[in-house]
């Protein structure tokens, strides 16, 4: 795993936290200073911190766990979406639904419904039974389906870890998470409360060069978690 780089963070803005008023006490181990009206976030812990997280990643996509990407705040959506799909994870963009996780019953019965539309429209089947309003009116289902749960087409019950860029924003995603014991990775600002979240990474949430940036690494955290499930698979048959 590349070491983090303190002046690329610097230089995405990632010290810069939320006015001083709206601070979470919580934080204050993570707060370098105060400037302006604002907290400064002590970018050497966001190093330790984040590098704690990017190891955490990585194991689990080397172990071919799925990592699920959640941030539906407008600034984070495009980053997060094009993260999870570079590297072929599940993500939650647009809206989180009650129960994605703690509910996977009906949430997974969803998906089959749109897969299983997908399928049908795709070779033929629809276009063969029903007439072009009705094929239509299946297509605007399946768009409709699509915005909500397209991100986790492919996830399984229980991903292997949760990231979430913004856990005051997501805090449903987090809350879901923690209910069924999974590891999370959080982006804590100077705002949110990192009481629960396993691996917090203290840091500017609103910023988009901190966010992409932030989305590099972790790309990089799965892409070489990856490479080394590939490297130790034929070892594994091997020791056998």
């Amino acid at each position: 795993m590349a070491d983090v780089d303190i002046k690329q963070l610097l230089e995405a803005g990632a010290h810069f936290g939320h006015k001083t008023e709206r601070w979470h006490p919580k934080m204050a181990q993570y707060i370098h200073s105060k400037r302006g009206g604002s907290h400064i976030i002590d970018l050497t812990k966001t190093v330790v911190k984040l590098e704690e997280a990017l190891a955490v990643v990585e194991e689990a996509a080397s172990k071919n766990k799925q990592v699920l990407f959640v941030g539906t705040k407008k600034q984070a959506q495009d980053i997060v979406k094009n993260l999870a799909e570079a590297t072929g994870q599940p993500y939650v963009t647009e809206r989180w639904l009650g129960g994605m996780l703690t509910n996977w019953n009906t949430i997974g019965a969803q998906i089959k419904h749109l897969v299983d539309l997908e399928t049908k429209m795709a070779n033929g089947e629809l276009a063969n039974k029903f007439n072009k309003l009705e094929v239509q009116r299946f297509q605007e289902e399946i768009d409709s389906l699509n915005f909500l749960y397209g991100g986790i087409k492919e996830l399984n019950v229980r991903p292997g870890v949760v990231v979430v860029f913004d856990i005051v924003h997501d805090h449903n995603a987090v809350k879901e998470a923690t209910k069924l014991k999974l590891p999370i990775v959080g982006v804590c600002d100077t705002n949110a409360n990192p009481t629960g979240i396993t691996y917090p990474i203290p840091c500017n949430d609103d910023a988009i060069k901190t966010l992409q940036l932030l989305a590099d690494y972790f790309q990089a955290a799965v892409t070489a978690g990856k490479a080394k499930s590939k490297v130790e698979k034929p070892a594994d048959k091997d020791e056998k």
